[in-house]
């Protein structure tokens, strides 16, 4: 038994879910583990999450946001246990009844689904903000133009300082230009990491996972990142309803926020095109290489609007097309550049 497995057990043994069995659970792309308990007397379910600090990770955010949204009256796991400095939580089990798992099994559901994680977004942006969050906005050109670091250098086989100075210099305003519209973002809202609670109510139905990387940004970015998903095919109508939805419900100019969802999601797909590349290239994972096309296809749809047309004459410029060889590429580089620098 190793170090790190004898401290989840100690843990395990002075919680009260020491009477219980382990069965681990899919991981995410963190390097986060996660078990689910079943408690031999009773039958209760839980969660357990192994973070390890030595690997960079920290409990005390997600507890900081669980709390948040809970306060909010929505359901983000209730904590029955908590070795912060250790980094393991035992959380409330949500169950299996994830958003992509319900829409495959259910379709007819799947208006409803999406109709109350709008609703979870309207009721976070008309809320108070999350106290000491950081601002997303410093960050977001950066981001999203480390593309070109991890996905088309590596392709290319060159260096592209000046065309990411290029695009830079076109991206940069067209973000300053989103404005002052702030709320609490959750910045990895998909159909993977909620899940459909159909007995409770309103927007409580909602199982909120994946969300201690919470900043404060504009309120169109979990929207997006709701509606293109980089994980399934969200029908061209419901993306629609969800944009509608949202806008009516938060009184915004159609016209004007149409504009702001396209620059936000212009922003997260070149950030996600990096991190799904970056996935193979450092961390040996290439089945990431594979979610890249429908990325593509986002952020080719978007940088259609008339407002980002320079940048989008550069992007296209720019950036190889993830055909067959370039997908390829990157696969044969999986796991070659061992710097994040």
């Amino acid at each position: 038994m190793t170090e790190r497995a004898q401290l989840f057990q100690e843990f395990l043994g002075a919680s009260p879910w020491a009477n219980s069995n382990a069965t681990a659970l899919a991981g995410d792309a963190s390097r986060r583990r996660y078990h689910r308990l079943m408690d031999r007397s009773s039958g209760r379910y839980a969660i357990a999450m192994d973070a390890p600090p030595e690997a960079g990770e920290d409990v005390r955010p997600f507890l900081n946001v669980a709390a948040y949204l809970r306060d909010l009256g929505l359901s983000a796991p209730e904590i029955y246990a908590a070795d912060e400095a250790n980094g393991f939580l035992i959380l409330e089990d949500f169950g299996t009844d994830l958003y992509d798992v319900v829409c495959a099994q259910k379709p007819r559901l799947e208006p409803e689904l999406y109709d109350a994680a709008v609703d979870v977004l309207i009721h976070i942006a008309s809320s108070t903000p999350l106290d000491g969050a950081a601002d997303y906005a410093p960050l977001m050109t950066d981001l999203a133009l480390s593309c070109y670091r991890w996905y088309a250098e590596p392709v290319l086989d060159r260096d592209m300082s000046t065309e990411r100075e290029a695009a830079r210099a076109a991206l940069t305003p067209l973000l300053a230009t989103l404005g002052h519209a702030r709320a609490t973002i959750l910045r990895d809202y998909h159909a993977q990491n909620l899940l459909w609670l159909p007995d409770r109510t309103g927007p409580s139905r909602v199982g909120l996972l994946d969300f201690q990387d919470a900043m404060i940004g504009h309120p169109a970015y979990d929207l997006i990142s709701l509606t293109t998903d980089a994980r399934r095919d969200v029908p061209i109508a419901i993306q629609n309803r969800c944009l509608a939805r949202f806008s009516n419900g938060l009184n915004l100019n159609p016209v004007d926020f149409s504009r702001d969802a396209a620059i936000c999601s212009v922003q997260r797909n070149l950030r996600i095109l990096m991190i799904f590349a970056r996935m193979s290239l450092h961390f040996a994972r290439p089945h990431y290489v594979g979610l890249i096309p429908r990325v593509w296809a986002h952020l080719q749809r978007d940088l259609d609007h008339p407002d980002l047309a320079a940048l989008a004459h550069l992007i296209r410029a720019h950036l190889p097309e993830p055909t067959k060889e370039t997908l390829q590429c990157l696969k044969e580089k999986c796991g070659t550049i061992p710097t994040l620098q």
